[in-house]
């Protein structure tokens, strides 16, 4: 026999299909997109500081967006993050945002 759902069940059940669509890989794939024309634009020039300068481009605007989409609430948003609030506030004055 089939087993009815609740509505908040239901909801549980289609807000985590909802993140494994938008958790398909999308990201990855505009990330490496953006560093494939990034290379092909050095025309041979070295680059030393490629890690940070990624992370620099992908930390600020997200932590931007994040702290948008919590109101800046810090709590909240360190929790979306996976990371621990007071490292949230450190990155938060490294880009000057808080």
């Amino acid at each position: 026999m089939f087993e009815q759902r609740s509505t908040a069940e239901a909801l549980t059940v289609s807000t985590l299909n909802a993140q494994a669509q938008v958790t398909n890989k999308p990201l990855r794939d505009s990330v490496k997109q953006a560093l494939k024309n990034y290379l092909a634009q050095l025309n041979g020039q070295d680059v030393n500081d490629l890690y940070e300068l990624v992370l620099a481009e992908v930390e600020h605007p997200m932590l931007d967006m994040v702290m948008q989409y919590t109101r800046g609430n810090q709590t909240r948003a360190a929790t979306m993050l996976g990371i621990n609030r007071g490292t949230l506030r450190k990155k938060l004055k490294k880009y000057g945002m808080g």
